[in-house]
């Protein structure tokens, strides 16, 4: 079940662990209506929740599920421990560390990442 919270003044739908994988174009659209429905500006996805394919970069699985986020002007953020994955591909860490500096895509290692950067 989702949650919505408020950290500092950003209101975030979070994601439970719990539930079908995610990275379809399609569950972008469908995380961007209900943060629209709710009033979040942020929407946090636990990396558990992320298809198998979503952070290999070839596929481009993950570029095409971020872009709709940015398009609608819904910020999200990859929630969980993805160090394994970042170490073993350069092209990843790449697009990890350039995710994180900007203001709408981050991939953090846990809700007081999140915490931390939003107050």
């Amino acid at each position: 079940m989702t949650e919505l919270l408020l950290i500092g003044d950003s209101p975030v739908l979070l994601l439970p662990d719990m539930g079908e994988p995610l990275g379809d174009p399609g569950d972008a659209t469908a995380l961007i209506g209900e943060a629209f429905g709710c009033g979040a500006t942020w929407v946090a996805l636990p990396s558990v929740r992320l298809r198998e394919d979503f952070l290999e970069l070839r596929t481009r699985t993950a570029g095409e599920f971020l872009q709709k986020f940015v398009t609608y002007g819904v910020n999200i953020a990859v929630i969980g421990d993805i160090a394994d994955r970042v170490t073993a591909s350069a092209s990843l860490r790449a697009f990890v560390e350039e995710s994180n500096r900007g203001g709408s895509v981050w991939f953090l290692p846990d809700m007081a990442a999140l915490r931390s950067r939003l107050t």
